[in-house]
């Protein structure tokens, strides 16, 4: 089935083609900012750890309270700010969003930076909730997939260009310049919304019973639990992929910024493959991406003592990654047409979830001796389960559409 037919929301004015593009291109903007700093986190531990005396797992500390930021950011500010003008809202949250990582920056202690990674956090799922709203009904009919997909491209070009570049100011001029950086792009990115996003009608009909209502539907707890348990898989390795490529597949420390760059690139594909994909048939690229990832996973699990093996697979699972999750994106979109922003925003919490069950699962094989091939193991069978689930809700919605 195709995307939404209906807008998700109206605009006081219909933009250009051309007009359209520098909207999404200014949301976009604001995906880039948002995935740099929540990637380039984890390369900058070391640094920080080192400057505040501190060891690095406590240092790591500091990545789990932003995922915690994003999970009780998302419902918390998209419920309450349920009636707000949509673009006002954007503009809220990326002023938060640059303050906190303006505060990481000035963080003279532990505690304190503890506090402003999870200040980041806090708007990060509520602005991809409410871009991927708006980008769609910046959208004509039969391209929403598409534009809720160029969104997502900011989050995944991050990964090849804002993570390593963050990654080498970090190294040249101190941790404190990377978060620096982001708060150039997020002021960049306030000024593109200000400037290229135009103003909605209001949500006079919105409510937060009715984005709450929302979450109790099957069809969106069963997209989201797809999400939280399926893309877990993906998070599994990438969380271990730096001692995995320097113990089995025996590369070089230096190299492993490369493949991570590679990830990024397959991340980006993918989101250039899922538009058009989407658009055909949300339930098909949604199934299959999920059915596909755990045979990449199974890939880089059996091969990954090859280094040439151990690139291909994460190239591949950045693909599927990226295919996965923007058609759960839109899929949430058509099935709370009327509550939107809550599901779409939920969507991100759903993945940052995933992030942390797929990392203590793969942590915990780790711990238990069974080597840095384990995780993609765990992953496998993460994609599984997801995939069931999601099977699942795609029958019960065939079912109930033929009754």
């Amino acid at each position: 089935m195709s995307a939404p037919r209906t807008a998700v929301l109206e605009l006081v004015r219909t933009p250009s083609p051309a007009g359209a593009r520098l909207a999404i291109l200014a949301l976009a903007l604001g995906g880039f900012g948002v995935g740099t700093t929540e990637f380039a986190s984890m390369g900058l531990l070391p640094f920080i750890a080192e400057d505040l005396g501190a060891s690095i797992p406590s240092v790591g500390t500091s990545i789990s309270l932003y995922a915690l930021g994003v999970v009780v950011g998302a419902p918390l500010i998209t419920a309450v700010a349920a009636r707000m003008e949509r673009k006002a809202l954007l503009l809220l949250l990326m002023g938060v969003f640059t303050l906190g990582n303006g505060l990481s920056a000035a963080a003279p202690s532990l505690e304190l930076l503890y506090a402003a990674r999870f200040l980041s956090g806090l708007p990060h799922g509520a602005y991809f909730g409410v871009a991927s709203v708006v980008a769609a009904a910046l959208a004509a009919p039969g391209r929403r997939g598409t534009a809720v997909a160029r969104v997502m491209l900011g989050l995944t070009v991050a990964n090849i260009v804002g993570v390593p570049v963050a990654a080498a100011v970090g190294g040249a001029l101190g941790w404190r310049a990377a978060y620096l950086l982001v708060v150039v792009l997020g002021v960049l990115t306030l000024a593109a919304l200000a400037l290229w996003v135009p103003r909605s009608q209001g949500n006079g009909g919105a409510s937060v019973r009715r984005e709450v209502g929302a979450l109790a539907r099957p069809q969106v707890v069963l997209t989201l639990l797809a999400g939280a348990v399926g893309f877990g898989g993906m998070f599994a390795v990438y969380t271990y992929i730096s001692p995995t490529l320097t113990e089995l597949s025996g590369l070089d420390i230096t190299a492993v910024p490369w493949v991570l760059a590679v990830f990024g690139v397959g991340m980006t594909l993918g989101s250039l493959l899922a538009g058009p994909l989407v658009d055909r048939s949300i339930e098909r690229t949604a199934l299959g991406a999920g059915a596909v990832t755990g045979v990449a996973l199974a890939f880089f699990g059996l091969f990954v003592h090859l280094p040439v093996a151990a690139v291909a697979g994460a190239l591949w699972i950045g693909i599927m990654g990226s295919l996965f999750t923007t058609s759960l994106q839109v899929r949430l979109l058509r099935e709370a047409k009327d509550a939107p922003s809550l599901t779409a925003a939920m969507n991100h919490a759903a993945f940052n979830l995933a992030n942390a069950l797929g990392a203590f699962l793969g942590g915990a094989v780790v711990s238990a001796g069974w080597g840095y091939r384990a995780p993609a193991w765990v992953g496998v069978g993460l994609a599984v389960a997801g995939l069931l689930i999601l099977a699942t809700a795609v029958r019960r919605r065939a079912l109930a559409a033929r009754a």
